[in-house]
């Protein structure tokens, strides 16, 4: 008998121990949805896991799909911002036998599934996330801080001061590594099919925003070299559009 209660608490012991690693670790963020702030350095957070089936049909996103320009001062979760970036580039089919793929085939077609982009996300407002830049891996559907502080205000004055930079809560950016597809393409894969990769890309993000209830508006006006210095892009990658997302007043855009 003795015996049987030593085990019996071991095994209570062992799973509080579990439940504690886990409250430590991880933030609620809706039904069965966790978002994990990683002790990785630099910082890291694996996000909550996408949702593949939501409320709104493709057709009614099409429908309502406009640009906003006029954001709230209010925060987007965390499960919103994951939602965002796994509709850009995000991997639906893993594919870990062939390492061109960068971890398999993803939400966004890519000329010879060469996937040219880097994907950042300019933080400033985020549910349970420090502010900052981080660089989306979506093979792992996680995000580094390269940047520890929020620089919305930089990239704003970058962006020839379009301020729905500035109030929205974050901005995505994208960045290309042109040599991925020329080196397969030539000058075709970089005047064409690197910047057919991006519109299908960012159409994801705007029918994904639309489905959040959220907006967006695509940016490509914002001086080059000043953008590249604020983000500390590495020489090989070229910045292309920003995408500030959040909750948005209500006013006749287009």
């Amino acid at each position: 008998m003795k015996h049987l209660l030593e085990k019996k608490w071991l095994l209570w012991s062992i799973f509080f121990i579990l439940l504690s690693n886990c409250s430590n670790k991880t933030t609620e963020n809706g039904d069965n949805i966790k978002l994990t702030k990683s002790n990785e350095t630099p910082l890291t957070y694996i996000l909550p896991s996408p949702k593949t089936d939501g409320d709104i049909s493709v057709e009614k996103a099409l429908m309502n799909r406009r640009s906003h320009r006029h954001f709230q001062n209010s925060e987007i979760s965390a499960e919103q911002l994951s939602q965002i970036l796994w509709a850009a580039y995000g991997i639906t089919n893993p594919m870990p036998n062939y390492p061109f793929l960068k971890g398999g085939l993803r939400t966004a077609p890519s000329a010879g599934g060469l996937y040219p982009f880097e994907i950042y996300v300019a933080v400033g407002k985020v549910e349970n996330i420090e502010s900052g830049v981080y660089k989306y891996i979506s093979q792992e559907h996680k995000i580094i801080r390269t940047i520890d502080k929020d620089i919305r205000d930089e990239l704003c004055a970058a962006a020839l001061g379009q301020e729905m930079i500035k109030d929205a809560p974050v901005t995505v950016i994208y960045s290309a590594i042109f040599s991925r597809t020329t080196n397969k393409y030539g000058a075709r894969g970089r005047e064409r099919y690197v910047c057919m990769d991006l519109g299908h890309s960012a159409e994801n993000i705007y029918l994904q925003v639309e489905a959040l209830h959220l907006g967006t508006c695509a940016i490509g006006a914002f001086i080059d070299n000043k953008l590249s210095q604020i983000l500390q892009l590495p020489t090989e990658e070229e910045p292309l559009y920003l995408m500030p997302v959040g909750h948005y007043y209500k006013k006749k855009e287009f």
